[in-house]
């Protein structure tokens, strides 16, 4: 398939994928003449792209042009999306255009819509490589189970969970830990045992400091903000997470007294994106008053005028979780 549509969040997942398509694709011997790497930034770079996946390779293997930062699926100019429309049908069999970005396509653009009859066709391929969100705890494992299967390595689903526990979302990072278990186990599988031989603590986040809140644990809240801020979290982006957090569960808690029972409303209500989160939300909150959550926003409104009095972070969190509890 001579065009590849590459997108999502997931920067580690993307590059892999990448590399493999230029291993399977190029000669290496050829590479320096049949393998460009662009920036979509740039569009004149954007251009070249197209007239590069145009011109046949040399020698041996095929050529792979990759277009980092691909613009013809997100805010495309005119001219450009011109250029892609009438290349389309030039790109001989032996090439293969990559593009690459960050966000997911937009549907509306006819650059899009160009590709995605390709893709219904079976003339071009479209990947994502999203990451779970922070509060996806089965995303999270699924993704653990996808890089090992990617990099070619098996694990048993116990591990599978350790692993997502300990690192989360941290796709790089999971990478690296699948890799240096792999050794340490060598043939057999990587096992629950392995995982916590090597990789060790759990990930910390901002959205397990609520839970302990609503927990009501003040000082384990209080130990994982130290460990945010020893890994260098900005303290007021841990606020706004927070507030984010304990927002969306007062407003679950108040729809439900009042009897919403559809999820997509009250995820409209919330302003949160998924709506399967909602059933994840009433079971953190259930026999919980709205009051409860109330109280925890006034606490974090304390924090926030400490920060931004020049308070230490760390006393800050302190004396606003434990002064006030």
């Amino acid at each position: 398939m001579p065009i590849h549509l590459l997108w999502g969040d997931d920067e580690a997942a993307r590059t892999r994928a990448v590399e493999h398509l230029i291993r399977e694709h190029t000669d290496p011997a050829w590479q320096s003449i049949n393998l460009a790497r662009l920036d979509g930034n740039d569009t004149s770079q954007a251009t070249q792209a197209l007239e590069e996946a145009r011109t046949p390779p040399f020698g041996g293997g095929d050529r792979v042009v990759v277009l980092q930062r691909s613009p013809f699926c997100n805010q495309c100019p005119a001219e450009l999306a011109e250029q892609l429309e009438a290349s389309l049908a030039l790109i001989p069999s032996s090439c293969h255009l990559l593009l690459v970005s960050h966000g997911k396509p937009d549907a509306r653009l006819r650059t899009t819509k160009a590709l995605q009859k390709l893709v219904k066709a079976g003339k071009a391929k479209e990947q994502s490589f999203q990451l779970p969100a922070v509060w996806d705890g089965a995303g999270q494992v699924e993704l653990v189970q996808r890089t090992a299967r990617e990099l070619g390595l098996s694990l048993e689903p116990a591990a599978a969970e350790a692993l997502s526990e300990a690192i989360g979302s941290d796709s790089a990072r999971l990478a690296s830990e699948l890799e240096k278990l792999a050794l340490y186990v060598g043939a057999q599988p990587i096992t629950t045992a392995a995982v916590e031989a090597l990789v060790g603590s759990h990930a910390t986040n901002a959205l397990q400091v609520g839970d302990a809140l609503l927990a009501g644990k003040p000082a384990e809240a209080v130990a994982l903000v130290d460990a945010l801020l020893e890994a260098n979290e900005p303290a007021l982006r841990i606020v706004a997470t927070l507030c984010g957090q304990i927002r969306g569960w007062l407003w679950v808690s108040l729809l439900d007294q009042q009897g919403e029972s559809d999820v997509n409303a009250i995820a409209k209500a919330a302003g949160i994106g998924n709506p399967k989160r909602i059933y994840v939300m009433r079971k953190q909150i259930r026999g919980r008053p709205p009051a409860r959550f109330l109280a925890l926003l006034r606490q974090l409104l304390e924090v926030e005028a400490a920060l931004k009095r020049g308070s230490d972070p760390g006393d800050a969190f302190r004396d606003g979780f434990l002064l006030a509890s």
